[in-house]
């Protein structure tokens, strides 16, 4: 167990970091009162999932948003960890936290090198891992692990192969004995999944546990969860959401009479319902499993598309999330998809996300999404981004938001893949092979997707439009959302893009929000005591920032102190992020707030004035 006088002298160092962060942007350390729920990395329980969401223990409805961390446990120059050092994971958190506005990641890790010999665990690994992920549980960031795997293993692919992959150890797949792998004319290395006969016979032998291979798999997977909760404190585990069993499943050939969706409900889900036992087993009982559906169940092109989604399993519950990824195969091949994305591009794709995890019973999330950042289809990047964000945010396109908010559906929870502070420095020998060293973009199948990359100054910096990734999101609502949107005016070029302008029938809110940023939460209160909190990007300056609302209307709103309504304060972890905070008491009342960074110095006259008319158009639109 961790030294306790260490752990609690950590808690203090954070406490003063808060305060001094406070005290040097002018306001009040009161914004820190131990009082307030979250002043401390977390509020001291974990979430659960409850009538269809996350909900924290005091009752708020939260929202996840982040990033995958990262695509370099699938390399060897680390070890299969994502990180080289504890100190660049404090470094990637710091960043993550400051520049892309999230508050949870998805932690990669790797079954080759948590197992390396078979039976024999390498706790080495698994305490390298276990103080990475600390890292992020310190500054404030909830962490759900992942086994990952592509392509079932690299030591399926020999030295001179165009491709690779990562996952299950080698003598995992010395087992098998399988063919010399090939993927005949494959343009894309996601081909490999249908097309490499080694790579589907190593999946489907996984699935049927031939030579024992999955019951391996399982058995490791506990002992990393027992150790993880093991060299953890309560409150660090409290921000361990939860645990993701197996990247993009897929058969690799089905048999006789089987479908993909008889393939989900005998072999995938039975492997769920074991490794749901050994979370259990291992002291993770509290924390649902974040189960994906056959990979291939909501792809865009039609040939790729496989009945699925989970359908024969019944109500998932709170020990389960619905858990998906979704990309835009027609933008990334090139040729399916003329032109850019466009405003509601995605709002049916990820309503069918939407519905899928309500019919199950449960909550979900959008584990990865993304769009390459170099290459021949990159210049699509910026807007299949923002049309994806805008799916998460609302199931309603921006041009219709203002007219049926009613209908936009829980805000989804999501994880950009990815962040990996090492983009463009790596140095991996491909599949072994000395004379193939990567050291350009992801490092991995020629793949080059993360948001974030060091400077020659070893600073953390963006490679991604700030205003579309730091965004405003409802991270905790204290009762349930009734309709968000979100309007970054990222920027496609030197073109601002704007998917949902303030209608005219609202003149004095239009004005009020000019050109700048917004976004518009309305919920429905539940009587807690805790306030409901957005996250607040480091383009909303707590000085320059306004908040409308039944609650009040303010501009610049104050440091938070009990009793205040509209307040601002640091979040978690001591990183200089920031929340705004909406107190209520009652129950079941409907409430809103529009937060915009458009309007300087606005007049009480005017605050008044947008106030009155979002009420009436609250009272019209939702009731």
């Amino acid at each position: 167990m961790p030294n306790i006088r260490a752990r609690l002298l950590a808690v203090l160092v954070v406490l003063c970091g808060l305060c001094g962060f406070l005290t040097a942007a002018g306001a009040s350390p009161a914004a820190a009162d131990a009082t307030f729920p979250g002043s401390l990395p977390f509020d001291g329980t974990a979430l659960t999932v409850s009538n269809g969401r996350f909900v924290d223990g005091n009752g708020r409805e939260v929202v996840l948003r982040g990033y995958n961390v990262s695509g370099e446990t699938k390399l060897d120059e680390n070890k299969g960890l994502p990180f080289a050092s504890v100190a660049d994971a404090r470094k990637s958190a710091t960043a993550l936290r400051a520049l892309g506005g999230g508050n949870s990641i998805r932690f990669l890790l790797s079954w080759a090198y948590a197992e390396p010999v078979r039976g024999q665990v390498d706790t080495g690994y698994l305490a390298a891992a276990t103080e990475q992920m600390r890292a992020f549980l310190d500054a404030g960031i909830r962490v759900y692990p992942d086994f990952h795997q592509d392509l079932y293993s690299r030591h399926l692919f020999n030295q001179g192969s165009w491709y690779t992959g990562d996952g299950a150890p080698k003598w995992a797949v010395d087992l098998g004995g399988y063919p010399a792998e090939s993927c005949g004319i494959c343009f894309f290395w996601g081909q490999n999944i249908t097309q490499n006969g080694a790579v589907k016979a190593a999946q489907y032998d996984f699935w049927h546990n031939a030579h024992g291979v999955q019951d391996n798999f399982l058995a490791t997977a506990q002992q990393t969860m027992a150790y993880v909760r093991q060299h953890l404190s309560a409150e660090e585990f409290a921000g361990v959401l939860g645990f993701d069993p197996y990247n993009e499943p897929y058969a690799g050939t089905y048999d006789s009479g089987q479908t993909s969706r008889t393939w989900e409900r005998d072999l995938l889900w039975p492997f769920y319902v074991k490794f749901r036992a050994r979370m259990d087993a291992a002291g993770w009982q509290d924390k649902p499993a974040f189960v994906e559906p056959n990979m291939f169940w909501n792809g865009n092109i039609d040939s790729q598309r496989q009945e699925g989604g989970l359908l024969d399993v019944g109500t998932l519950g709170s020990r389960y999330v619905f858990n998906t990824h979704f990309y835009d195969q027609k933008a990334i091949s090139g040729i399916l998809m003329w032109g850019k994305a466009a405003d509601g591009q995605y709002v049916t794709d990820f309503g069918t996300v939407r519905d899928r995890a309500a019919t199950t019973g449960t909550t979900a999330v959008v584990s990865e999404f993304g769009h390459p950042l170099a290459g021949n289809v990159s210049d699509k990047a910026p807007t299949v981004l923002k049309a994806m964000y805008q799916a998460l945010d609302s199931r309603v396109k921006g041009a219709n938001w203002w007219t049926t908010p009613a209908v936009s559906g829980p805000v989804l929870s999501g994880s950009q893949w990815q962040w990996d502070i090492y983009w463009g420095r790596h140095h991996e020998l491909m599949n072994g092979n000395p004379d193939k060293v990567l050291t350009g973009g992801d490092a991995w199948n020629d793949e080059d997707l993360s948001a974030v990359r060091l400077d020659d100054s070893g600073n953390a910096t963006l490679r991604q439009d700030a205003r579309l990734l730091d965004r405003v999101y409802p991270s905790a609502t204290s009762g349930t959302t009734v309709a968000f949107t979100y309007e970054d005016r990222s920027r496609d070029g030197s073109t601002t893009l704007t998917w949902n302008p303030v209608p005219a029938s609202l003149p004095t809110t239009k004005q009020l929000v000019g050109s700048g940023q917004y976004a518009l939460l309305v919920w429905r209160s539940a009587g807690g005591a805790a306030p409901t909190e957005l996250h607040l990007p480091a383009s909303f300056p707590t000085a320059t920032t306004t908040v409308v609302s039944d609650l009040g209307a303010v501009y610049a709103p104050p440091a938070y102190t009990s009793g205040t309504k509209i307040a601002a304060a640091v979040e978690p972890g001591g990183t200089g992020s920031r929340r705004l905070l909406l107190s209520t008491s009652d129950s079941g009342a409907v409430h809103f707030a529009l937060v915009t960074n458009g309007a300087s110095a606005p007049s009480a006259t005017q605050l008044a004035a947008a106030r009155t008319e979002l009420s009436a158009w609250v009272a019209q639109k939702v009731g």
